[in-house]
């Protein structure tokens, strides 16, 4: 068999990369649907609209590089994720599918998505588990690719971060963990005959097995010690004569919306 390299954006239009995309649509529709707010962004993997079930009016889809811009008509901007071109505390909500496995500095990218996220702002992540039978086959034809025997059927561009290990980085970001889900069950077979055939073991490995999912999607929320939150813009505020009043992130947000809509 051949030792060929299957990069993240080929793996993704095979059965088992369709399978992927399946569960991950599923999870992030569920879990950015009831996220309010004006700005929210996409970083990476324009095969997924992460953000369709979202109603926020302005709503960006960002890439690393510029040759993906053919993969999806909804690409907005070009940058890199570790130095996104948002103002600190200007957007709503962040999805990350796969981002951080695309990138060559994830907690840099993590740390940027906490600076440009509101107080009490989501982001949303999912990503590849190294603790499950994917994990196990990955490491194994990683050895099996060296000596030229095996044809990979798991994207091999990146680096598989654990949940454990994302947990820490999320905490050390003051982001809390508000909900999380493991997926992915069957074999990485490379046939949709033998992914029906398996089909039984995503009900099994939710059940015995739960954190060995192939994929994992999280949501957190960015917490600001010893802040209190003020009423949002929209509402009503009784004007006190000869004071200014401060209303939290409504004019720079906007100013962003502005600035980068379109």
């Amino acid at each position: 068999m051949s030792g060929q390299i299957i990069g993240m954006h080929e793996w993704l239009a095979t059965p088992i990369g369709q399978y992927l995309l399946a569960w991950e649509r599923a999870q992030m529709a569920a879990a950015v649907a009831d996220v309010f707010g004006f700005h929210a962004l996409q970083l990476g993997l324009p095969e997924l609209d992460a953000l369709e079930a979202n109603r926020m009016p302005h709503r960006w889809l960002a890439t690393q590089s510029p040759a993906e811009l053919d993969l999806g008509r909804r690409v907005t901007l070009v940058t890199e994720f570790s130095a996104l071109p948002f103002p600190a505390n200007s957007l709503d909500l962040v999805v990350l599918p796969h981002a951080l496995e695309l990138t060559a500095d994830p907690h840099g990218t993590l740390r940027e998505v906490a600076r440009v996220l509101v107080p009490e702002g989501r982001v949303v992540i999912c990503g590849l588990n190294p603790l499950s039978l994917w994990g196990l086959r990955r490491r194994r034809v990683q050895l099996y690719r060296r000596l030229g025997l095996e044809r990979l059927f798991l994207p091999q561009a990146g680096e598989w971060i654990g949940y454990r290990r994302l947990r820490d980085w999320l905490s050390l970001l003051n982001l809390a963990i508000e909900d999380e889900h493991f997926g992915c069950y069957c074999p990485a077979f490379s046939s949709h005959a033998l992914l029906q055939r398996f089909a039984w073991m995503e009900a099994a490995g939710a059940r015995w097995w739960p954190i060995l999912g192939a994929s994992y999607c999280l949501v957190a929320v960015k917490r600001v010690h010893g802040m209190t939150l003020l009423n949002p813009a929209w509402k009503p505020a009784r004007r006190l004569s000869g004071a200014p009043v401060s209303v939290a992130n409504s004019a720079g947000s906007k100013r962003a919306g502005s600035q980068k809509h379109g």
